[in-house]
Protein backbone atom coordinates (compact mmCIF):
# COMPACT_ATOMS: atom_id res chain seq x y z
CA UNK A 1 0.00 0.00 0.00
CA UNK A 2 1.75 3.48 -1.01
CA UNK A 3 -0.07 6.81 0.17
CA UNK A 4 -0.01 9.98 -1.57
CA UNK A 5 -1.22 13.04 0.19
CA UNK A 6 -3.42 15.61 -1.33
CA UNK A 7 -2.87 19.00 -1.98
CA UNK A 8 -4.14 20.62 0.99
CA UNK A 9 -1.69 20.13 3.47
CA UNK A 10 -4.88 20.95 6.23
CA UNK A 11 -6.63 17.97 5.40
CA UNK A 12 -5.93 14.05 4.62
CA UNK A 13 -9.79 14.02 3.07
CA UNK A 14 -7.95 14.15 -1.12
CA UNK A 15 -4.75 11.55 0.46
CA UNK A 16 -5.28 8.45 -2.36
CA UNK A 17 -4.56 5.35 -1.40
CA UNK A 18 -2.27 3.01 -3.92
CA UNK A 19 -3.22 -0.40 -3.31
CA UNK A 20 -4.70 -4.26 -5.21
CA UNK A 21 -7.77 -3.78 -6.68
CA UNK A 22 -10.38 -6.16 -7.18
CA UNK A 23 -11.22 -5.39 -10.69
CA UNK A 24 -13.61 -7.95 -11.09
CA UNK A 25 -15.82 -6.58 -8.18
CA UNK A 26 -14.82 -2.60 -9.22
CA UNK A 27 -14.99 -3.08 -13.14
CA UNK A 28 -17.91 -0.35 -12.58
CA UNK A 29 -15.91 1.91 -10.59
CA UNK A 30 -12.90 1.51 -12.97
CA UNK A 31 -14.77 2.03 -15.88
CA UNK A 32 -16.26 5.25 -14.78
CA UNK A 33 -12.78 6.23 -14.08
CA UNK A 34 -11.82 5.79 -17.72
CA UNK A 35 -14.88 7.09 -19.35
CA UNK A 36 -14.38 10.22 -18.09
CA UNK A 37 -10.59 10.23 -18.58
CA UNK A 38 -10.71 8.91 -21.85
CA UNK A 39 -14.41 10.31 -23.12
CA UNK A 40 -16.37 6.83 -23.64
CA UNK A 41 -19.99 6.82 -24.80
CA UNK A 42 -22.40 4.18 -22.84
CA UNK A 43 -22.30 1.48 -25.79
CA UNK A 44 -18.16 1.38 -25.03
CA UNK A 45 -18.54 0.98 -21.85
CA UNK A 46 -20.42 -2.27 -22.43
CA UNK A 47 -18.21 -3.39 -24.30
CA UNK A 48 -15.27 -2.42 -23.05
CA UNK A 49 -16.72 -3.88 -19.56
CA UNK A 50 -16.94 -7.46 -21.24
CA UNK A 51 -13.21 -7.06 -22.01
CA UNK A 52 -12.02 -6.20 -18.69
CA UNK A 53 -13.56 -9.02 -17.13
CA UNK A 54 -12.12 -11.31 -19.58
CA UNK A 55 -8.70 -9.81 -19.14
CA UNK A 56 -8.62 -9.64 -15.21
CA UNK A 57 -9.39 -13.69 -15.07
CA UNK A 58 -6.24 -14.45 -17.21
CA UNK A 59 -3.26 -15.91 -15.61
CA UNK A 60 -1.10 -13.70 -13.60
CA UNK A 61 -3.33 -10.18 -14.52
CA UNK A 62 -3.36 -8.02 -12.13
CA UNK A 63 -4.95 -4.70 -11.23
CA UNK A 64 -4.18 -1.57 -8.65
CA UNK A 65 -6.59 0.93 -7.89
CA UNK A 66 -5.90 4.36 -6.25
CA UNK A 67 -8.93 5.54 -3.76
CA UNK A 68 -9.67 8.56 -1.26
CA UNK A 69 -10.21 7.65 2.19
CA UNK A 70 -14.15 7.28 1.42
CA UNK A 71 -13.35 4.75 -1.25
CA UNK A 72 -13.61 6.62 -4.67
CA UNK A 73 -11.78 5.18 -6.89
CA UNK A 74 -9.71 7.94 -9.08
CA UNK A 75 -7.52 5.93 -10.46
CA UNK A 76 -6.49 3.11 -11.83
CA UNK A 77 -4.22 0.36 -14.06
CA UNK A 78 -3.80 -3.53 -14.72
CA UNK A 79 -1.95 -5.73 -16.72
CA UNK A 80 -1.08 -9.10 -17.17
CA UNK A 81 1.63 -11.27 -18.99
CA UNK A 82 1.23 -10.75 -23.02
CA UNK A 83 -0.15 -13.83 -25.14
CA UNK A 84 0.90 -13.52 -28.68
CA UNK A 85 -2.71 -14.88 -28.97
CA UNK A 86 -4.69 -12.08 -27.37
CA UNK A 87 -6.75 -9.37 -29.81
CA UNK A 88 -4.01 -6.80 -29.20
CA UNK A 89 -0.98 -8.50 -29.77
CA UNK A 90 -2.07 -9.68 -33.01
CA UNK A 91 -3.46 -6.18 -34.29
CA UNK A 92 0.37 -4.45 -33.29
CA UNK A 93 2.49 -7.90 -34.14
CA UNK A 94 2.73 -6.56 -37.92
CA UNK A 95 4.22 -3.02 -37.01
CA UNK A 96 6.29 -4.24 -34.44
CA UNK A 97 7.54 -6.87 -37.22
CA UNK A 98 8.00 -3.66 -39.58
CA UNK A 99 10.16 -2.26 -37.05
CA UNK A 100 12.39 -5.45 -36.30
CA UNK A 101 10.68 -5.31 -32.60
CA UNK A 102 7.82 -7.92 -32.33
CA UNK A 103 9.90 -10.09 -30.18
CA UNK A 104 8.90 -7.58 -27.61
CA UNK A 105 5.87 -9.39 -27.45
CA UNK A 106 7.48 -12.40 -25.95
CA UNK A 107 8.28 -12.23 -21.95
CA UNK A 108 6.72 -8.90 -21.86
CA UNK A 109 4.01 -7.87 -19.19
CA UNK A 110 1.31 -5.55 -20.87
CA UNK A 111 -0.30 -2.70 -19.16
CA UNK A 112 -3.56 -2.61 -20.59
CA UNK A 113 -5.40 0.30 -18.79
CA UNK A 114 -4.11 3.06 -16.87
CA UNK A 115 -6.34 5.93 -16.29
CA UNK A 116 -6.65 8.55 -13.60
CA UNK A 117 -9.59 11.06 -13.00
CA UNK A 118 -8.45 14.76 -14.65
CA UNK A 119 -8.55 16.30 -10.81
CA UNK A 120 -6.24 13.78 -9.78
CA UNK A 121 -4.09 13.99 -12.81
CA UNK A 122 0.00 15.53 -12.43
CA UNK A 123 -0.04 14.26 -8.70
CA UNK A 124 2.02 11.43 -9.37
CA UNK A 125 -0.60 8.87 -9.42
CA UNK A 126 -0.20 7.55 -12.65
CA UNK A 127 3.40 7.28 -11.62
CA UNK A 128 3.03 5.35 -8.70
CA UNK A 129 0.13 2.95 -10.21
CA UNK A 130 2.39 1.74 -13.05
CA UNK A 131 5.41 1.41 -11.29
CA UNK A 132 4.13 -0.40 -8.36
CA UNK A 133 2.64 -2.99 -10.98
CA UNK A 134 5.30 -3.14 -13.19
CA UNK A 135 7.28 -3.95 -10.05
CA UNK A 136 5.67 -6.95 -9.16
CA UNK A 137 5.76 -8.17 -12.54
CA UNK A 138 8.36 -11.62 -13.56
CA UNK A 139 9.13 -10.29 -17.14
CA UNK A 140 11.78 -8.29 -17.93
CA UNK A 141 10.09 -5.79 -19.83
CA UNK A 142 7.17 -4.13 -20.16
CA UNK A 143 4.84 -3.24 -23.24
CA UNK A 144 2.15 -1.13 -23.95
CA UNK A 145 -0.16 1.37 -26.36
CA UNK A 146 -1.19 4.78 -26.04
CA UNK A 147 -2.77 7.40 -28.24
CA UNK A 148 0.06 8.93 -31.19
CA UNK A 149 0.20 12.21 -30.23
CA UNK A 150 2.42 14.21 -27.49
CA UNK A 151 0.26 13.97 -24.61
CA UNK A 152 0.96 14.18 -20.79
CA UNK A 153 0.37 10.05 -20.99
CA UNK A 154 3.00 9.72 -23.39
CA UNK A 155 5.51 12.16 -21.28
CA UNK A 156 5.12 10.02 -18.28
CA UNK A 157 5.52 6.85 -19.99
CA UNK A 158 8.91 7.96 -21.99
CA UNK A 159 10.04 9.72 -18.38
CA UNK A 160 9.64 5.90 -16.89
CA UNK A 161 12.27 4.66 -19.98
CA UNK A 162 9.53 4.05 -22.41
CA UNK A 163 10.70 4.09 -26.04
CA UNK A 164 8.26 4.20 -29.37
CA UNK A 165 8.58 0.48 -30.88
CA UNK A 166 6.46 1.10 -33.79
CA UNK A 167 3.95 4.19 -34.22
CA UNK A 168 0.61 5.22 -36.50
CA UNK A 169 -0.88 1.47 -35.45
CA UNK A 170 -4.04 1.43 -36.12
CA UNK A 171 -7.05 -0.67 -33.80
CA UNK A 172 -10.19 -1.37 -35.58
CA UNK A 173 -12.88 1.30 -34.77
CA UNK A 174 -10.39 3.29 -33.00
CA UNK A 175 -10.51 7.07 -34.26
CA UNK A 176 -7.01 7.94 -34.23
CA UNK A 177 -3.08 6.33 -34.50
CA UNK A 178 -1.86 4.96 -31.47
CA UNK A 179 2.27 4.43 -30.69
CA UNK A 180 3.49 0.85 -29.09
CA UNK A 181 6.06 1.41 -26.73
CA UNK A 182 8.26 -1.26 -24.43
CA UNK A 183 10.72 -0.05 -21.62
CA UNK A 184 12.96 -2.69 -19.66
CA UNK A 185 11.67 -3.59 -16.03
CA UNK A 186 12.09 -2.05 -13.23
CA UNK A 187 10.78 0.91 -14.55
CA UNK A 188 13.46 4.15 -14.79
CA UNK A 189 12.57 6.71 -11.36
Amino acid sequence: MLRIPGRSPHTSDDDVVIAPLDLAVRVDDALAVQAHAFGLSDDEISVRRQIVLRHIAHPGARALGATRADGRLVGFVYGMPNDRAHWWSTVVAPYLRSQGQDGWLDDSFVITELHVLPAYQNRGIGRALITTLTDGADQPRSILSAIDTDSPARALYHSLGYVDLARQVHFPSAPKPYAVMGAPLPLRR
